[in-house]
């Protein structure tokens, strides 16, 4: 399954935001969840929640979704203000699928779903019942018992639960969590079809090669917020553009060839043939490159752009996180052992 293609994408809807963020945070006591967390999701938007475990993105969400009251810091969720007198009035709104499907098992997929419709206290169940099941492809499945379905079918039932309530902002926590490539990809078309309907998801997931199939901008976060943008956005804010070139065979002095050259920053070797360079204007490197190789009598097999992933983005601000943690616990340390020895100092000197 292809990458979606970075483009422009006219928003569904207009105005204020589905989502804006101002600020907030969640503290545990002397515990931080998350902290100062700023961000917007425009309506009719597939927006990326990624980070690793326990940087509190679930924990952001429960907020969001008035589960929990944020210690500091404001939101507005679907147009109405995050405050506990909104709570109910947010939660009709709003719809939150779980990793967990949470479906009565014994029950049918009808059952189900008439069930939660009668708790959500949904107008005309049956007209929006009918229409979450058609919306997730399971109108000719409704009869039968969620006991027997398999786990990307299950999924399946409780994105058309979700739906139910016709929500303005639906939040998918891990929704191909363990489903198989085939269910994830039928996800992944659900999640589309979502968007063509202009319904505003907030998705978190671990999967990153699904965040950048699916998501018009994504935000890694990992208790603060590192960074929100699209996908390819980001890639060229944190790396350099790069080129692959491939040879028949490999160049004697490849530091002759390349270095040098106009709007070629540097280069690597990369395999027994192949180089990488770092390039400012490939209009200007690439034609510069191919005739430097052609003029050495190399073969050349290929010049093309070697682009980074949403991946390599994601592990590039997780990696500095770890380096500053890193760094400030030795600060800490080295301020424990001049402490220690200050008291050593004290305590061995003349009363």
């Amino acid at each position: 399954m292809g990458r979606r293609p970075d483009r422009p994408r006219v928003m569904a809807g207009s105005g204020a935001p589905a989502l804006s963020v101002e600020h907030l945070s969640k503290h545990f006591g002397r515990r931080v969840a998350f902290d100062d967390v700023s961000f917007e999701v425009q309506r009719g938007e597939v927006f990326g929640f990624l980070g690793p475990n326990g940087a509190g993105k679930t924990t952001t969400v429960r907020t969001l979704c008035t589960l929990l009251a944020p210690t500091s810091g404001s939101a507005t969720v679907a147009g109405l203000a995050l405050v506990p007198a909104n709570g109910e009035r947010i939660r009709r709104r709003i719809a939150i699928m779980p990793e967990s499907p949470g479906l009565y098992l014994r029950l049918s997929v009808l059952e189900n779903l008439r069930c939660f419709a009668d708790l959500y206290e949904v107008p005309s169940p049956a007209a929006r019942i009918d229409h979450a099941l058609r919306a997730v492809n399971l109108a000719d499945r409704a009869r039968d018992v969620c006991g027997s379905l398999s786990k990307g079918m299950r999924q399946r039932v409780a994105l058309a639960r979700a739906l139910l309530t016709e929500p303005q902002v639906l939040f998918l926590d891990e929704p191909t969590s363990g489903l198989d490539p085939a269910a994830a990809r039928e996800v992944h078309e659900l999640i589309d079809e979502l968007r063509r309907r202009g319904v505003t998801v907030f998705l978190t997931t671990h999967r990153l090669a699904e965040a950048e199939r699916l998501c018009d901008r994504v935000a890694i976060f990992n208790t603060t917020m590192r960074v929100v943008g699209r996908p390819g956005d980001l890639r060229d804010r944190l790396f350099r553009r790069e080129y692959a070139v491939r040879t028949a065979a490999p160049l004697p002095e490849p530091g002759r060839v390349f270095d040098g050259l106009p709007a070629v920053e540097g280069w690597r070797p990369d395999g027994v043939a192949g180089y990488v360079l770092a390039v400012s204007e490939p209009a200007v490197a690439v034609p510069e490159v191919t005739r430097a190789l052609v003029a050495v009598g190399a073969d050349v097999l290929s010049i093309a752009e070697s682009r980074h992933s949403l991946e390599d983005v994601y592990w590039a601000l997780i990696d500095q996180d770890k380096l500053a943690d890193q760094s400030e616990l030795a600060g800490r340390d080295k301020l424990t052992g001049q402490s220690k020895l200050i008291g050593q100092n004290k305590r061995s000197g003349p009363e």
